[in-house]
């Protein structure tokens, strides 16, 4: 075989090898999205048992005239426990229970909210969808088998006759999980939502961003444009890469250490939390600012100081227009950096159970990644579903994060 034909086989195994290593990576991607994907499918779907609702004003605390804080104060517990009476009639103190437990523990929560939105109701009957529990939830589901012994099952033969009759009088039904996008965290899987979540992700990396993306804009126009070339601006370089490359728990130290315990800031606040995440993507902001600066021509500086433009004009009014593409767009990857990190909200404290939804950067909240994490420890069925629509939602707004990096520097920048 001539040299030639050698160094021809040599590519050609080259690229069979680059094709089947490509082809193999991208099948475990598709085998890890199927695998969330078919797993967190079902937790935008929940159960419900329809029921007649006889809003009866002997079992209700408060009247139609009632302000809306008096009816959301109120207990609800008597007039659920009647609901169950009125629609399945005859049971005894012990299949009672049994049957109150085939509906959510919020039930009369649900009630409540029912009222709240419709203080007329009292005194009327009303046909309502009342919420399953998580475990006759997962077993209309298909996720918990039927067909094993009564010990080995969370649902007993009784409440599997009590569902199989309701399913035959059409009272089974499945709806979207509004409750997935508009409660905070529970214990209870079937009422658990990520909307706590959301919020405290959203406030933190609101508070990252406006402090990380103007001083790693100023700190790089600073080093780039106006500091001569020394062993000062070379040991802030190293320090600057150094910090781009340490663990992200560090930061998480650096925050308790020093935002919670110096500063007395309050614990499990996405104040502290976009702070520390700020102090995370700072470095990167910085890396992304400084290579879009050199990326815009000398001579567009040259043509602004030849016009009589200062040098802070020069900089402020041709520079960082010309270098915004880039800088947008590394500050964009650094917040989706961000926005994925559990580490350092763990060491301040924003991975704990908050039932509320966090009105604003001084409340109690948890992030997405951390309330991910919560439901991950979480043993019940339920939970897994919860847990894998949450990592639905993160890679979502990753992917979308991504994208709109890669549209703002396509659409801003400039081509010499």
């Amino acid at each position: 075989m001539s040299s030639l034909e050698k160094r021809l086989a040599a590519e050609k195994r080259f690229k069979f090898y680059g094709m089947f290593a490509m082809t193999l990576s991208l099948f475990f991607v598709l085998i890890l999205m199927y695998k969330i994907f078919s797993t967190g499918s079902g937790a935008f779907v929940r159960t419900t048992i329809n029921a007649d609702v006889y809003f009866d004003p002997n079992f209700i605390e408060v009247s139609s005239n009632s302000s809306k804080k008096e009816i959301m104060k109120a207990s609800y517990v008597d007039l659920a426990d009647q609901v169950i009476n009125q629609n399945h009639p005859g049971l005894d103190e012990e299949n009672f229970i049994k049957v109150r437990e085939m509906y959510t523990r919020k039930f009369d929560y649900q009630l409540r909210d029912y009222i709240a939105n419709n203080p007329n109701v009292i005194g009327k009957t009303v046909n309502l969808d009342i919420s399953a529990s998580s475990d006759l939830d997962q077993i209309v589901k298909g996720n918990y088998p039927r067909n094993v012994p009564e010990a080995q099952r969370k649902i007993n033969d009784y409440q599997l006759s009590i569902l199989d009759s309701l399913d035959s009088k059409g009272k089974m039904s499945k709806t979207f999980n509004f409750w997935f996008f508009t409660n905070g965290d529970s214990r209870d899987p079937e009422t658990a939502g990520i909307l706590g979540a959301l919020m405290g992700s959203f406030y933190a990396l609101l508070i990252c961003f406006s402090f990380a993306f103007p001083i790693g804009l100023l700190a790089s126009v600073y080093l780039e444009e106006f500091v001569k070339p020394g062993k000062i601006t070379d040991i802030i370089e190293v320090n600057i890469n150094n910090l781009a490359a340490v663990p992200s728990i560090v930061y998480g130290l650096l925050g308790l250490g020093m935002l919670i315990g110096v500063f007395g800031m309050p614990y499990q606040v996405p104040l502290v939390g976009g702070l520390v995440l700020g102090f995370m993507t700072l470095p990167t902001i910085i890396i992304a600012s400084r290579a879009s600066l050199r990326g815009v021509p000398p001579s567009i500086r040259e043509g602004a100081l030849a016009v009589g433009a200062t040098k802070m004009q020069t900089v402020f009014h041709h520079v960082i227009p010309l270098s915004l593409p880039g800088t947008l767009t590394g500050t964009i990857i650094g917040m989706a950096q961000a926005l994925g990190e559990t580490a350092p909200l763990l060491l301040i404290g924003m991975v704990a159970f908050v039932m509320e939804i966090p009105g604003g950067a001084f409340d109690p909240a948890t992030g997405l990644p951390s309330q991910i994490y919560l439901w991950s420890e979480s043993a019940e069925r339920g939970f897994l579903e919860k847990t894998s629509a949450g990592i639905m939602l993160l890679l979502s707004f990753l992917i979308i994060m991504n994208t709109v990096a890669v549209l703002v520097r396509r659409k801003l920048e400039v081509k010499w």
